[in-house]
């Protein structure tokens, strides 16, 4: 009893390192997701972007129309600005100087919430693209996968697998 006791740790390392070197003898399998692709080419990238161009379109439009309204004012000023009197000339240009603040604020708006939305459509997009590369990952038996690099062979590109996968799944599954 004894001797087993003492060379028990022994038969343990010896097993442990029987065990671990076919571990250490598999093959490394990494991967790569381009995320501006998968931006461009999945369907529900697609949805969102029309999603944002239909609802901030009608904004854009007023602001495009309201522009182009400051400008022609602005250059019907100038033509007329030599004949007006100094009184109607200051008052004119005041008017101007305060629409086109209104504009600029208005298209700083536009900018900004325009903004806070893509990002908010973006992020689900790329929360739902993270799932099915999770998804692949793990059934293909990838060690890593990853989403930028300065450097990657096409051979370890999986963004097709992960673009059809997203186009294949309902846009909702999984959540």
């Amino acid at each position: 009893m004894k001797s087993f006791a003492r060379h028990f740790p022994l038969a343990i390392l010896v097993g442990a390192m029987a065990i671990a070197a076919p571990v250490q003898a598999q093959e490394f399998k990494a991967g790569f997701v381009n995320t501006d692709r998968v931006f461009r080419e999945a369907n529900s990238a697609k949805a969102a972007q029309a999603k944002l161009e239909q609802e901030f379109s009608r904004r854009e439009k007023e602001l495009v129309d309201q522009g182009s309204a400051l400008k022609s004012a602005t250059e019907k000023f100038e033509r007329e600005a030599p004949t007006m009197a100094e009184s109607q000339r200051v008052s004119r240009q005041r008017q101007l100087v305060d629409q086109d603040r209104d504009f600029q604020r208005k298209r700083r708006e536009f900018q900004e919430d325009l903004s806070a939305r893509k990002n908010e459509e973006l992020s689900q997009v790329l929360e739902r693209a993270n799932r099915i590369v999770k998804q692949v990952a793990e059934s293909e038996k990838y060690d890593v996968i990853l989403q930028e690099a300065v450097y990657i062979n096409p051979k370890h590109d999986i963004t097709d697998k992960v673009i059809k996968a997203m186009n294949a799944a309902p846009a909702n599954g999984g959540k």
